[in-house]
């Protein structure tokens, strides 16, 4: 302990409380809704900060994860959309059969379709997959990072707000 009657020296300062969980979206969605849910995403994703490339990317995710649970899922999902501290992530849940083999890996260059789970990976940060006795839940996610000088979030941080940078600059 300090000789001034402080706080002991060994004590550091409580961690920062976690921020709360937004939940920016919840939805049930059918065939006949996924055109109208991917513009819905569209717009929280990008009222949560997530714009031009990354935020598309992110929502192309979105939208085949959602695609996907039509076609084999039972043809019914649930989209649930937040934001938990500089993380956004996005569950898309079916009540389909579990598939005994999801890949998750890029078909060959003649077989139609099958490139949804490969690309909902390769357009995010993270994609996990939980089998569930009633069905699957994709979970997809992304890094927002604050760009320096500015407000704006994104989820490369490869621009900055004098312009593009240049192979071999520094963002500043």
């Amino acid at each position: 302990m300090s000789d001034d009657g402080g706080t002991p020296e060994s004590v550091r300062p409580a961690r920062e409380p976690r921020r709360p969980i937004t939940v920016l979206m919840s939805q049930h969605f059918t065939a006949t809704t996924v055109t109208a849910l991917r513009h819905a995403v569209e717009g929280k994703v990008a009222a949560a900060g997530l714009v031009g490339d990354p935020g598309f990317d992110f929502v192309l995710a979105v939208h085949e994860l959602v695609t996907n649970a039509v076609r084999h899922g039972g043809g019914r999902g649930h989209l649930d959309l937040r934001r938990e501290e500089d993380v956004l992530l996005c569950e898309i849940s079916d009540q389909g059969a579990p598939a005994d083999n999801l890949p998750v890996r890029l078909p060959a260059v003649d077989a139609a379709g099958g490139r949804g789970l490969w690309l909902a990976r390769q357009l995010t940060d993270g994609l996990i997959l939980t089998r569930r006795p009633d069905g699957l839940t994709a979970t997809i996610t992304v890094c927002l990072e604050p760009l320096s000088g500015t407000e704006i979030w994104s989820a490369s941080g490869a621009t900055h707000s004098d312009g593009p940078i240049r192979p071999g600059e520094a963002p500043e």
